[in-house]
């Protein structure tokens, strides 16, 4: 068993050149992805939301050695500064 927490990040884009950041990660199953986290504003650029979203991975890693912390030592949202 894996101890590396399988989170991916995507770019979703629900009205045309609105563009969101999504991290999802994988659930008991294999095949079931769960939303953790997302932007709560849009970016006016693909590349911008994703290299955001690749910013809020980031800091789910507070060991960049290890990787992303459990689900209860995890920062939210609301702890970190996007801007």
């Amino acid at each position: 068993m894996s101890h590396i927490r399988r989170i991916s990040v995507h770019v979703d884009e629900p009205d045309p050149g609105h563009f969101y950041w999504v991290l999802m990660e994988e659930g008991d199953d294999a095949s079931q992805w769960v939303e953790l986290q997302s932007a709560e504003e849009g970016f006016d650029m693909w590349l911008d939301a994703l290299q955001a979203g690749m910013w809020a991975l980031e800091k789910l890693a507070e060991d960049e050695r290890v990787g992303p912390a459990p689900l209860a030592t995890m920062k939210t949202p609301a702890q970190w500064a996007f801007h």
